[in-house]
């Protein structure tokens, strides 16, 4: 885009400073709609499987209903506790909203299209994700409000035991792919399984490692049945239960832009990103966009389906997965994937 803004007389600098400008738009504008929108999905897809009809009012089939929920909060006062840390208090929600946008930064929706092409993306997701904890925490605390912080201290050992087991699983995925580059994993999946079938889903070896990244997603996002961070019977609302107006309408974006995160990471690892499912040159002529947004979309149905399926786990049985179950089998396949690339595609230079 430099060059286009250059065309119009502008200075280098000042071309480099619009076009980021205007890419940061270009991402975070769309993703602020998709929000509101996948609201209205998860609430269709509980509704359906609860044989209920979901929002049908406002708007045609109620589409401007998640629209009108913001407008509400956008509308109520915004009420500060009296003996909050107001500082903290305010800053909390801006922090998790923020976080949840500034990951997007290093998604690439095509070949090419990505606002920073930079070749530890993978690590910047990580360094990103770990950062969330201290939105969760600072609101947790600074409430001045037992219920608040008890659940902020669950969401916090919860995120931190389950993004020990996901690094071990990337650490998989970048042994194979070569590569912490988004773009880079992702065209090292083409082709992958029998030349045919784009992702890394249909490895032996990874297979195992998506099925662990995926329920680990539901945990890093406080999805159920890992929403122990936001049980009624005991924590009233979670974390952000002092909070109203849009101080919790910003907690509520930023936790669904982090599931959306999510579903776009479990796409881009396992399953080939913008690339088609097949190796078939008639299904490039569809824009790789498309492919990604359809495996975001399917993703995010999988997370609906399970929120609405499974009961919630109890607290130690959540602990106990990620200590006692993913945490040693990811260490394992670390073990059983370097090993394999050493005999397969090292072993000849050594």
């Amino acid at each position: 885009m430099i060059p286009v803004f250059e065309d119009w007389g502008m200075s280098y600098e000042t071309a480099w400073f619009v076009s980021t400008i205007a890419g940061i738009l270009l991402i975070a504008l769309p993703l602020m709609l998709a929000v509101a929108m996948i609201i209205y999905v998860d609430r269709k897809v509980w509704a359906a499987m609860a044989l209920r009809r979901g929002p049908n009012v406002v708007g045609p089939f109620g589409l401007l209903q998640s629209f009108a929920d913001g407008l509400k909060v956008f509308l109520q006062e915004t009420i500060v506790p009296s003996a909050a840390n107001k500082g903290l208090f305010l800053i909390a929600p801006i922090v998790t909203f923020t976080l949840a946008l500034a990951a997007w930064a290093v998604i690439p929706f095509n070949s090419g299209a990505v606002l920073a092409d930079i070749n530890v993306g993978l690590l910047y997701i990580l360094a990103i994700s770990s950062l969330g904890v201290y939105g969760v925490v600072m609101s947790g605390w600074a409430s001045n409000s037992k219920y608040p912080f008890f659940s902020a201290m669950r969401a916090a050992a919860q995120m931190i035991s389950y993004e020990v087991s996901i690094g071990f699983i990337l650490i998989c995925v970048v042994l194979w792919a070569g590569t912490f580059n988004m773009n880079g994993i992702i065209e090292a999946q083409r082709g992958h399984g029998l030349g045919i079938v784009n992702g890394f889903v249909f490895n032996l070896l990874l297979f195992p490692m998506w099925v662990m990244f995926l329920i680990s997603s539901l945990a890093e996002t406080a999805r159920a049945p890992f929403d122990l961070t936001e049980a009624e019977s005991e924590l009233v609302a979670g974390y952000q239960t002092e909070y109203s107006s849009m101080s919790f309408a910003l907690f509520w974006l930023g936790e669904y832009a982090n599931v959306l995160l999510m579903c776009a990471l479990n796409a881009i690892l396992f399953f080939g990103g913008w690339l088609p499912p097949l190796e078939w040159a008639p299904l490039y002529w569809i824009p790789g966009w498309l492919w990604l947004f359809a495996k975001i979309f399917f993703f995010f149905f999988i997370f609906s389906w399970v929120k609405a399926t499974v009961p919630r786990f109890r607290y130690d049985q959540l602990m106990r997965l990620g200590w006692k179950v993913f945490l040693p089998l990811s260490l394992v396949f670390v073990v059983l994937v370097s090993g394999w690339l050493m005999f397969t595609r090292y072993g000849e230079a050594i």
